[in-house]
């Protein structure tokens, strides 16, 4: 029995145990039913012994009961609860120049305007010859234009907007072209790349009033 018990590590067993040793039709109990067969001069020795045994069994049952309870009680103690909501993590703030420009589209978009992005690899064709930029003109050598290839560059304006929008779409147009551009500039004043917002305004009649 003290055995069996020091191997019990959870509530389901040590009921068991209890059945087993301890109950009314356990083990401890058919032996002191059994004592009435003894010799009679052995009947006090024996009973005597007998509950000597089950005070001790029934000692270290309570002593391990309490043992399992508490820790049940440190477990329940550590674990945790998934149903509880999440603590609340600080979150960051846009960057100065996401604001700026999300505020500068937001005031367009209030007038009227569409915001278009367009890619900013561009080809030699919509960031110069679409915009009537001639093939001597300063702004295509390679200390103003970042070059990736003979016909693709870093973008040194949003201007190429303006061209593929009215490629494929009819006046009236009112459309506004914010992000990143690209010049060969490194400055107190300047940096390679700056954010740049521009517009335009295509239809009858109208005037900056508009």
């Amino acid at each position: 029995a003290v055995k069996a018990l020091s191997a019990i590590s959870g509530q389901q067993s040590l009921e068991e145990f209890r059945v087993t040793f301890l109950g009314r039709k356990g083990l401890l109990s058919s032996v002191m039913k059994e004592l009435s067969q003894a010799p009679k001069e052995d009947r006090p020795r024996l009973g005597q012994l007998a509950n000597t045994v089950k005070k001790e069994v029934e000692a270290l049952f309570l002593e391990k009961k309490e043992e399992i309870a508490a820790g049940e009680q440190a477990h329940a103690a550590e674990a945790v609860d998934l149903s509880l909501p999440g603590r609340f993590l600080p979150c960051g703030k846009l960057h100065p120049v996401t604001q700026v420009m999300e505020e500068i589209c937001s005031v367009f978009e209030g007038m009227g305007f569409a915001v278009a992005e367009g890619p900013d690899v561009e080809t030699d064709y919509y960031n110069f010859e679409a915009l009537n930029i001639p093939k001597h003109h300063p702004a295509r050598d390679m200390h103003d234009t970042f070059y990736v290839s003979d016909s693709l560059l870093l973008r040194t304006h949003t201007s190429p907007m303006q061209a593929r929008i009215m490629e494929n779409q009819e006046p009236p147009l009112r459309y506004i072209a914010p992000g990143k551009v690209y010049r060969c500039d490194s400055d107190i004043t300047h940096t390679p790349m700056f954010h740049q917002v521009e517009g335009f305004l295509v239809d009858r009649n109208v005037s900056f009033a508009d």
